[in-house]
């Protein structure tokens, strides 16, 4: 039980970072790479959309194995350049 709590906090601490870079990471598009980002965007958003799925279904070891897919997706956007972000709390970045 105590396992499944832990879990449960960490999912809810990643799903509020993820929210947070999600919208970040859609309002900084770089405009020359604008088709690649959406496409990454889009698969960010579907793995987000599974966590809340997992979710709400209380499967929160799946939950938190989608979150973690939906920023790795994030990351690798930022990290190719596709978003204009300096965040390094919300992203790996260069800096």
């Amino acid at each position: 039980m105590k396992e499944q709590e832990e879990i449960s906090d960490r999912l809810k601490k990643y799903l509020a970072l993820t929210e947070k870079a999600l919208k970040k990471a859609s309002s900084k598009k770089d405009k020359n790479k604008e088709k690649e980002a959406n496409v990454i965007l889009d698969m960010a958003k579907r793995y987000y959309d599974d966590a809340l799925y997992f979710k709400g279904k209380k499967e929160f070891l799946i939950a938190l194995c989608s979150v973690s897919y939906a920023h790795g997706w994030l990351d690798c956007g930022s990290r190719l350049g596709f978003f204009k972000v300096k965040d390094n709390k919300l992203f790996i970045t260069e800096e």
